[in-house]
Formats: C-alpha cells, structure tokens, sequence
C-alpha cells in the first residue's frame, strides 16, 4: 500500500497550511450530487482540515444538474469565499461558472472531476492510473481473453474516458492478438447503478450471456452488473472491476462477486485538498503547493497545475489494507464470506 507516499504529501501541505492562519477565510465546495456514499467521507475529511485552521466551510449539492449547479456557484461567489473547489456534473458546461470565480478574484480547485481551466487547481487520484490497475488486476487474476464488456461511467464526466484510456492501454496487446473481443462498450448515465444494471442486462442478451470479463469504472456501476449477472447465474464466474473502496463492493471483493475495487481513499483526497486551500488562502501560490506539477491530460490538452494522488487496488489477497485502514469493519467487509476463504476474514 501506498500510505507512506499519501502521508508525505499531505504531511507537506499541512506544514504548507500551518503558516497561513491569521486570517479566517471561507473554503466552499460544489458537490455535483451527494448521494453517493464516496462524497460524505471527503466532506468530512475536508471540513475537519478547514475549521481546525479557523476557517469557514459552506457546501452546495447540484443533485446532478448542470444547471443547479451553476446556479449554486453564482451563489457561491456571492459569499465571496476565498477558495471554492468544484465536483463538476459536467466538465465542459461548468466552464463558464469557473471564469466567474476566477473574474471574482477567487481561486478555483477541480475536486476529483477535471474541468480545464489553466487557473485552477486539479487534483484527485490518478484516474488514467486507476484504469491501468483495473486492467492489470483482471489480466494477473481474472481474464486474459474472451468476450470482454465494458461499462464506463458517464459520457459528460472525463474521468470516464480517463479511466478508459488506461484500460484499454494495458488490454491492448491482448486486444490487438485478438485473445480480448471487445463486445459491449458503453457509456452509463450519470454513473448510476440501475442505468449499469440495464446496460449489462443489454450486453447480455446481444450476446447470449457469452461474456467472460466486465470491466466496470466504478463500484457503483458494477453494483448493477453483478446484479445483472446474478439474474443469469453468473455472479462469480465472470470477473468485475470497480473502483472507490465502497463498503458494498469491499464485501463482493470478499464474497468473489467483484475482482478488484480500486481504493482511492476519499479521506486522503479531501484532506490534502483542504491543506492545499488553506495554503491559497495564505497566498501560496498553486505551482509551489507540495506535489503539484503539470498536467495536460485532457480533451483540450490545457495545461494546469495538479496534484495527481495513486491508488491501490483491493482484491481479496490484500482486503486486510482497507480493514487495518479503518476504511470498512471486519464484520462489514466479511459479512456472508466463507471460513478460511479469504486472509483478511479469518
């Protein structure tokens, strides 16, 4: 596991935030919905690193709107914060929501989700990295041929593309000698699992159930899948990716319904993110924030500056990590699981 490297870095911001304190200032947060189970743990991790430097947090949930939520950053902006950090439902409609916050004096951070603006900060887990793992855990424990189906999240979100960019990387030489068919490849609105679910049952039936892997970007989505291929009896015998550590997922990890959930662990991100803020409040400029550097990974090649956080991906050799994490309880993560089936379960 990659804590050490998580502990440097944040431990590098907060030594940045420590020093920038005298005056109070006010961190807001844009959610693009809070009604995944992922964005209440950042939350807490970014409130408690805010109000114990003695700032204000205020927060909004666009619901999944696009135009919620540019109505809630005109709201936002007119509590003139100092730093308002953005989840965005769709990375290209915001665009014009960021140049009011910028027009405002007010800096800007990409929690998670990518908008290209050159005077933001990005920062979130390696995405394209994320991809690679999912790939790489399901060639070294799952599949390294067959039908492959692939569930991606939603089209207006470039982490989805991000995180097939990786995939599709790592596949690639097995997809090129033709041992992995691309079968089913497909967009899924607003990541949700009943739109997963659907799109699976789909792929199913186009293929008379003849699918061997299903690489699925997220927990959520592959909630959907399993459900979908537990209507067919085939729940554990095809392997399914996901990633975000969701504690449903943890426990299909344990139970050999899912392959791999890749942890990105939503506490390290909103703390370090927070640390960062409270550095721009202090007047840390963004290339000087510990672990920043350049990215120009998107659609539009913009350059920003970043900081890109790794993953670790979850199988059911190393289930003990998010359990000696504090991530998930032993009860929760082994609940149903065999005895002596998984090391972590006992």
């Amino acid at each position: 596991m990659k804590r050490t490297i998580f502990a440097a870095m944040a431990g590098a911001l907060m030594l940045s935030a420590s020093t920038v304190v005298a005056n109070a200032g006010t961190v807001a947060v844009s959610w693009k919905t809070f009604q995944e189970e992922r964005w209440k743990t950042d939350e807490a991790a970014i409130k408690a690193v805010v109000e114990a430097a003695g700032h204000s947090y205020v927060s909004t949930d666009a619901q999944g709107s696009a135009q919620k939520q540019a109505a809630d950053i005109e709201g936002l902006i007119a509590q003139k914060p100092d730093v308002i950090m953005i989840v965005a439902f769709d990375s290209d409609a915001i665009l014009p929501s960021i140049q009011k916050i910028s027009d405002a004096g007010i800096k800007s951070i990409a929690y998670d989700v990518q908008f290209e603006d050159p005077n933001a900060l990005y920062i979130t887990f390696d995405n394209v990295g994320v991809g690679r793992l999912m790939a790489k855990t399901m060639l070294e424990k799952g599949k390294t041929e067959g039908n492959f189906a692939f569930i991606k999240g939603d089209k207006g979100d470039p982490n989805a593309t991000f995180l097939f960019e990786g995939i599709t990387e790592v596949l690639k030489e097995n997809m090129d000698a033709g041992k992995i068919k691309n079968v089913c490849e497909t967009f899924t609105d607003g990541w949700k699992p009943d739109n997963a679910q659907k799109n699976m049952e789909q792929c199913l039936t186009a293929n008379n159930n003849k699918i061997d892997a299903v690489v699925s970007e997220n927990d959520g989505m592959a909630g959907g899948v399993v459900a979908a291929l537990e209507a067919q009896g085939l729940a554990g015998a095809v392997p399914v990716t996901g990633q975000d550590g969701d504690k449903a997922a943890l426990n299909r990890v344990a139970l050999g319904t899912q392959l791999v959930s890749v942890w990105k662990d939503s506490r390290v991100l909103g703390k370090m993110a927070a640390e960062a803020a409270v550095a721009l409040i202090g007047g840390t400029a963004m290339d000087a924030l510990p672990g920043s550097a350049k990215f120009s990974g998107g659609k539009k090649k913009v350059e920003m500056n970043s900081i890109l956080i790794p993953p670790n991906p979850i199988t059911k050799d190393n289930l003990g990590d998010v359990i000696d994490g504090g991530w998930i309880s032993k009860d929760e993560a082994c609940a149903g699981v065999a005895a002596g089936s998984v090391p972590a379960c006992g």
